[in-house]
């Protein structure tokens, strides 16, 4: 079976399975057995991109706070307050957000609990749950069947037996998934084979280092020699100009002796080709620009502004949207669902990477003021300082000539 084909069925009809509790991977385990290893059914554990990826998107995704509103005005006291400041005891409002995304990012949902012991209300605790270990009773059949089956029920595999959970006791962030509505996708099942061919080109370059296959290069001569005279002519090269010894030495060799130094073969470098093109699949999977991930685009500039629009551009373009995209799952299932009349905005005003520097601010008030469309009292107001007696004075866009002094015709 492909991997691809196995990565389907995993999603088609999910199998609850027990976390290993030992992973013994070795550079010769097969890539597809890898993928089945129970608690390890993706490529965050083996392939180093992968992990990059998701490490810079859930270390960000956790920056920006999440704000609890009512009527507009953020909410600092009160159940739901505390609630998103400590979910529970062991989990901070940083980890919250951090292990949500991480689990969208890797499985394509992740599933809050409100506990074995909420019966209404607000909850007292949110509990995050491994997607991998949680199944739907309606998943065995047709997945549309558990629409009409009124109180779905959820069934959590733990480590001594299975908890089984109400859909009113959970919220289920999900992406769309066109082979089951109750479930997310993996994203990872679009790079199946890429990330297939990384593992095998990885366990490739493992081999060569490790038996060091391919000699450093052939010593040949015209001369027949025993195998006692080969060896005693390697042992003489090799003291004289093995390794670090013969760094800048000239080689003085025999009449009839030529070295031939050995280099990679074709193969050997295309594997690097094709290692290159996986990490610009699995970076654009993610939205990840390359300098992000501290990567030298050769068709990219290298200046500090060049780096800071690619770090604004992972912000505005991935991050943003998938964080409005927890806002409104929110909303459906938390606040309105439990009939709240807050809500909840995750705030954005202290991330540097979309603050404009003092320059670029500057020189649009400046443009602003001239156009006519602020006041210098606007603008001063808007940076939080004193305002000017002669700030509230608007200006034509030409000339800079007060309104009160000029004519019209």
């Amino acid at each position: 079976m492909s991997l691809l084909r196995k990565f389907i069925s995993g999603i088609r009809i999910a199998t609850v399975r027990k976390k290993s509790t030992e992973a013994n991977l070795s550079i010769y385990d097969d890539f597809s057995n890898l993928l089945e290893t129970p608690g390890e059914p993706d490529g965050y554990s083996c392939n180093a991109w992968v992990h990059i990826a998701v490490q810079i998107l859930i270390r960000n995704i956790a920056r920006a706070d999440f704000m609890v509103l009512r009527g507009g005005d953020e909410v600092t006291g009160g159940p739901l307050f505390e609630l998103f400041r400590r979910p529970n005891e062991g989990l901070s409002r940083f980890e919250l957000w951090k292990e949500t995304a991480a689990w969208w990012l890797l499985e394509g949902e992740a599933f809050w609990w409100f506990g074995a012991e909420y019966a209404g209300g607000v909850p007292q605790h949110i509990y995050i749950l491994d997607p991998r270990r949680m199944r739907n009773e309606g998943m065995d059949g047709y997945a549309g069947q558990s629409f009409c089956s009124g109180r779905q029920r959820w069934f959590y595999q733990g480590d001594a037996e299975l908890i089984p959970i109400f859909q009113d006791e959970l919220i289920h962030f999900r992406d769309w998934n066109p082979w089951n509505p109750l479930r997310g996708v993996n994203p990872l099942i679009s790079l199946s084979l890429e990330l297939e061919q990384d593992f095998y080109a990885n366990k490739a370059n493992s081999r060569l280092l490790k038996n060091n296959a391919v000699p450093l290069g052939v010593l040949k001569t015209e001369q027949t020699i025993r195998p006692e005279e080969a060896d005693a002519l390697e042992r003489r090269w090799e003291q004289k100009y093995g390794a670090d010894r013969g760094y800048r030495k000239v080689a003085v060799l025999g009449k009839g002796t030529e070295f031939k130094p050995l280099s990679f073969t074709p193969d050997t470098v295309r594997l690097f080709d094709l290692k290159r093109w996986n990490l610009h699949a699995i970076l654009a999977k993610y939205g990840i620009p390359p300098r992000v991930a501290n990567i030298n685009d050769k068709t990219a500039s290298l200046s500090g502004k060049d780096t800071m629009e690619q770090h604004a551009a992972l912000w505005k373009f991935t991050i943003i949207p998938l964080l409005k995209n927890f806002e409104d799952i929110l909303e459906t299932q938390f606040f309105l669902r439990l009939g709240f009349r807050e809500t909840g905005v995750f705030d954005l005003s202290d991330i540097p990477e979309l603050q404009e520097s003092e320059d670029a601010q500057s020189n649009r008030d400046i443009a602003e003021i001239n156009a006519g469309l602020k006041t210098i009292n606007d603008v001063l107001r808007e940076r939080g300082k004193d305002t000017k007696p002669w700030g509230d004075i608007w200006y034509m866009p030409k000339g800079l000539v007060p309104y009160k002094d000029s004519t019209r015709s």
